[in-house]
């Protein structure tokens, strides 16, 4: 029963192939399954596999990544709460069109292939009994978009490392706005004290190590705001991952 039920899926996985081919992600070019990269698009996206900052992951010169106490000169004048973090691409061109697909055109087709990839970069970090969460939307934020992009990915991301997830352990309980346009420090305070512990949730937090998840991470205050927020209610440990970091290039 198994195999014929694998099979009719893959029948109707190549019917909808031959009437609408797989594109790539980025582009109008035809790839073999859905939600890949072109060879171009690949080469032009920016993954992050070498040398990267062991609390933001912004990519650091050097091939080695298995330095994980190489810190970047931000990280070393900003106070980050959290333990370890990292980013799958640089955010550009080819990481803005993903995420601007997912975040504000429906295009959770993404999530799949996109929590391969966060799996990838977070699995060295990941601790017995981890938790992973998203960061959260303020409601009347997430009334206009319908879904929250970081649950979407959080929840790809904990299925391909087969770990607990929970979306709402978080609430943003404060709006905040956009942080585009404000300087550093102003991120910082547009977000301090925005959000806490869901109440049907905080018995999840206590002692246990929390993987927070983001789209993207600029600055890094709204990581650092939760992952206060986590720690304060007995968190053993919080580490982040964004899947694309906005980063100086060298």
């Amino acid at each position: 029963m198994q195999r014929l039920h694998v099979t009719g899926r893959t029948f109707a996985t190549r019917l909808l192939h031959a009437v609408y081919p797989p594109q790539c992600m980025t582009c109008d070019t035809l790839v073999e399954e859905q939600g890949a990269l072109c060879p171009a698009c690949w080469r032009d996206t920016g993954f992050i596999f070498g040398q990267c900052c062991n609390l933001c992951g912004t990519p650091l010169p050097g091939d080695s990544a298995a330095d994980w106490d190489v810190i970047c000169d931000d990280c070393l004048t900003l106070a980050r709460p959290w333990e370890q973090g990292r980013a799958v691409m640089v955010y550009g061109d080819k990481a803005r069109q993903i995420l601007l697909g997912l975040k504000y055109h429906d295009r959770l087709d993404h999530a799949p292939v996109a929590g391969k990839w966060l799996a990838r970069v977070a699995r060295p970090m990941v601790q017995p009994d981890m938790l992973v969460a998203p960061v959260p939307l303020h409601w009347l934020r997430l009334l206009k978009r319908r879904y929250n992009q970081a649950a979407v990915l959080s929840c790809a991301l904990a299925r391909n490392l087969h770990l607990a997830h929970c979306p709402d352990l978080l609430i943003r309980h404060r709006y905040t706005g956009t942080q585009d346009g404000r300087g550093r420090m102003g991120r910082f305070a547009n977000v301090e004290g925005a959000f806490r512990a869901n109440p049907r949730q905080a018995h999840r937090i206590t002692g246990r190590h929390i993987l927070l998840v983001d789209d993207v991470m600029t600055a890094g205050a709204t990581f650092a705001a939760a992952s206060d927020t986590l720690l304060a209610r007995g968190a053993a440990s919080v580490r982040v991952i964004a899947l694309a970091r906005v980063a100086h290039t060298p």
